[in-house]
């Protein structure tokens, strides 16, 4: 069993190109996931969703399965994440910025996208994967955590009563995760949790898309974090050409030079 896991494009398309190259060249794959956030906060919404689109065509819906995350929500609904209002006057300026440029970038994301891109966003939104894997046990896929599309209770620091909280209504052996954007291998109770980075918007590797391969060989997983370097700067010219209209916003994200 070969399983390929990546999450949190966000509209990224020469980051998925990257990471897409990098996964037709690692051998084939029994299963393929998409764990959300993806077309939200970058330059190419439409484009995203439409080549994820042709990859479930190319694959199979029984191959490739997609689900969405809490971003993918903020476009269908209206919804924005939710911030903590700062407490003291010299942060204010920051904070109304901060989300006034988001505001507009999620506003002209939903400018690009058409009806057909809206229905499958819409239709990923809630879902979480599972499979059985053979003698070895229950794979879930989800976005943040199981029936929460926002919490941050599995990162790699979070202390180990939340992390077991986080998944104690579920059953399983192994979980994979997107959503915080650090790549992650940690051991939470009797679960093994994985997060495999982000394609399009890499906390701890900007300029790289991240992504995961999984391979069981008697009954035991192997994990492979892997990373692919994109063009960060031809990415943000592309994005201003479009219309994109937060670029320093976007360059503080996708570059290590903020």
């Amino acid at each position: 069993m070969r399983l390929a896991v990546f999450a949190d494009i966000h509209g990224n398309l020469p980051a998925l190109s990257a990471m897409l190259a990098d996964m037709e060249n690692s051998d084939d794959f029994d299963q393929i996931w998409c764990l959300g956030d993806l077309a939200a906060l970058g330059g190419n919404p439409h484009e995203v969703v439409q080549k994820l689109v042709e990859l479930r065509e190319q694959y199979g819906k029984e191959k490739f399965k997609i689900i969405g995350g809490n971003t993918d929500r903020y476009l269908v609904t209206g919804q924005r994440f939710p911030m903590t209002p700062p407490g003291e006057e010299e942060n204010f300026d920051a904070y109304r910025n901060n989300i006034t440029a988001m505001s507009a970038v999620y506003d002209w994301n939903l400018s690009q996208l058409t009806w057909d891109d809206f229905s499958l966003l819409k239709k990923t939104l809630h879902r979480e994967l599972r499979h059985h894997v053979k003698d070895y046990g229950m794979v879930m896929g989800f976005h943040a955590i199981p029936g929460n599309d926002e919490s941050m209770s599995l990162r790699p620091d979070t202390d180990e009563e939340e992390a077991n909280d986080a998944l104690l209504d579920r059953a399983g052996k192994l979980a994979i995760c997107g959503h915080t954007h650090l790549a992650m291998e940690r051991h939470v109770g009797s679960w093994l949790v994985v997060n495999p980075g982000s394609v399009g918007m890499s906390f701890a590797n900007p300029g790289y898309a991240e992504w995961a391969c999984f391979d069981w060989v008697d009954n035991q997983v192997a994990v492979d974090l892997r990373s692919v370097a994109y063009d960060v700067d031809a990415t943000l010219a592309q994005w201003e050409a479009a219309g994109y209209p937060s670029l320093d916003w976007a360059r503080n994200r996708l570059s290590d030079e903020s």
